[in-house]
């Protein structure tokens, strides 16, 4: 069964090989992409990609696993652990069941960057193979619930 996996922010899509960490643009936990976010003012509500249950969970990053085992990697922000927490909002448990689209996290992009972070979120289909993925194109307008990867 093919897994859609959805935009969980507004933003623009970017190529893993544009993402300046070593982690997400080497692939080393996996293939996929990532959302530059729009700079809205005020917080945004980073959303489900997929269906299934919390895996892992913390302020800056979340996986979700799908019924057939397949998970996904949100990461919001490069580097964003050393916020410890601040400036994000969690409205899920691990454990929790989820829909597509349901809210998880709640934060400020222009917040991180004002930081001194970069607000990039990779997204990874974890222990993917990269050549089974169909992404979407860089530079992609994409609204939240907007297909980003087709994983057959």
């Amino acid at each position: 069964m093919t897994l859609e996996v959805l935009s969980p922010l507004p933003g623009r899509v970017v190529a893993f090989d544009d993402v300046p960490d070593p982690v997400f643009s080497g692939r080393l936990i996996g293939p996929g992409l990532a959302v530059d976010p729009a700079r809205v003012p005020g917080e945004v509500v980073v959303l489900a990609p997929i269906p299934g249950r919390v895996s892992k969970i913390h302020p800056h990053a979340f996986v979700i696993t799908a019924d057939d085992s397949r998970s996904v990697l949100v990461h919001l922000g490069l580097d964003t652990v050393g916020l410890e927490g601040r400036g994000f909002t969690v409205h899920r448990e691990e454990g929790a069941e989820v829909r597509a689209g349901d809210p998880i996290i709640t934060w400020s992009p222009a917040r991180v960057e004002r930081d001194g972070f970069n607000p990039v979120v990779p997204i990874v289909a974890l222990d993917a193979d990269q050549t089974d993925l169909a992404l979407a194109a860089p530079g992609t307008a994409v609204a939240p619930g907007d297909a980003l990867i087709t994983w057959p």
